[in-house]
């Protein structure tokens, strides 16, 4: 890659990493159509940081209050709303986990692949679509049980699919239950955090020992998490009013450009 390349790539992650559109099926497309080579593992490290960086500082004093809180409730009757969020956000991150150490190697193997990126990127549009119209939209982060946050952990595992979408399947799965969008997606984010970090780490385990290119994986952390930041703050602002409907339509159109290009 040149810097252009790296810097496209990284704009590109960022800005899907949170919306509910599939960022694997927009970095397989520049590949496919344009010939650019394989970004490699230290620049998805780099851009892994950028877009955790980015969701770190936006939700800084949510993380402050939870983790405080959290810490609090190891103690005998310290149990808060904030507390019990931040114990939801763990249970809720263990079958994504689970699935990734028992599923990762087949997944790598088999799934990887344009046909599945277009299926599940068209598939899970329209479940994102039908839960926003069939929801009721009253719960709020306040009403979130330990029941319902182990529901959207499963959903999330789904993610490991390429073409799922992390935040739109952990998104859907809170509207199915009846969230608001604001709150289903701020929860989605909230749980990105140790998905995210865990991810960036594994992959940076693999990386031990490797001469790294500099200039590139600065140019991914700048990039990533400037438009991740600029991602997070305008869905968060927009989505009442908006609604999930245009990330819908533009899943069903980016799926038939994937089966457009199978097909050539």
């Amino acid at each position: 890659m040149d810097i252009l390349q790296a810097l496209i790539l990284a704009l590109i992650q960022g800005l899907t990493e949170f919306l509910p559109i599939s960022s694997s099926a927009h970095l397989i497309l520049p590949k496919e159509l344009l010939a650019w080579p394989d970004q490699g593992l230290a620049f998805d490290v780099a851009v892994h940081i950028g877009s955790l960086a980015a969701v770190m500082l936006y939700f800084r004093k949510d993380i402050v209050e939870i983790v405080i809180a959290w810490l609090h409730s190891l103690q005998p009757g310290k149990q808060s709303q904030q507390s019990r969020l931040g114990w939801y956000i763990i249970v809720a991150t263990i079958p994504a986990g689970l699935a990734g150490l028992v599923l990762g190697d087949f997944i790598e193997k088999y799934l990887r692949s344009m046909e599945v990126i277009a299926a599940t990127t068209i598939l899970f549009g329209l479940l994102l679509w039908w839960a926003d119209k069939s929801s009721d939209h009253r719960k709020q982060l306040a009403d979130m049980s330990l029941k319902l946050a182990i529901v959207i952990g499963v959903a999330q595992a789904l993610a490991l699919v390429p073409g799922t979408s992390r935040s739109g399947i952990t998104i859907t799965a809170a509207l199915l239950l009846g969230f608001g969008r604001s709150d289903a997606a701020r929860f989605s984010f909230l749980l990105a955090i140790p998905v995210i970090l865990l991810s960036g780490a594994y992959m940076a385990t693999k990386l031990m020992g490797e001469a790294i290119d500099w200039p590139f994986m600065i140019t991914g952390i700048l990039a990533s998490g400037v438009s991740a930041w600029l991602c997070i703050h305008f869905f968060l602002e927009f989505i009442n009013r908006i609604g999930m409907l245009p990330f819908v339509i533009y899943r069903l159109l980016l799926g038939a450009v994937l089966i457009l290009v199978i097909l050539q």
